[in-house]
């Protein structure tokens, strides 16, 4: 299906579908398309501007907010240079803080008390502004 926007002899615009240009152009010829004002067959297409479907999926690249190019920065740099310990993270945490554990950069997950008790206990930790990918570097 195809849509037009047409115009009459007389100057009038109205939009009509057809199967295709062919029929729309058949049709015409054989002065079946009328004004839906005036009753005019004297009809032709109308300059019109293309009809684009938002939906498809073509890729465009968008344009990030600068906030959202810092965050896709950081959380790149995060996951290239520390080592991802899941649900196992404030457990990690304070075991590296204690000396059970080298020293390493680590991120991944916590549950707000858990996160609550390292702080209150002196161990540095900040949320990240994105959820980690669950993979293990």
């Amino acid at each position: 299906m195809i849509q037009y926007t047409l115009k009459c002899d007389k100057e009038h615009t109205f939009d009509s579908w057809f199967q295709s240009s062919s029929a729309f152009e058949k049709l015409q010829a054989s002065k079946m398309i009328v004004c839906s004002i005036c009753g005019s067959s004297k009809i032709e297409k109308a300059i019109m501007a293309p009809r684009v479907n938002k939906n498809t999926k073509i890729s465009v690249k968008k344009k990030k907010h600068p906030a959202e190019q810092a965050i896709a920065e950081i959380k790149k740099h995060v996951e290239e240079n520390s080592h991802y310990v899941g649900k196992d993270f404030a457990k990690e945490a304070r075991a590296m803080h204690l000396g059970d554990l080298p020293e390493r950069p680590i991120y991944g997950e916590a549950k707000t008390e858990e996160a609550k008790s390292l702080i209150d206990d002196g161990i540095p930790v900040t949320p990240l502004p994105f959820t980690p990918n669950r993979k293990t570097n």
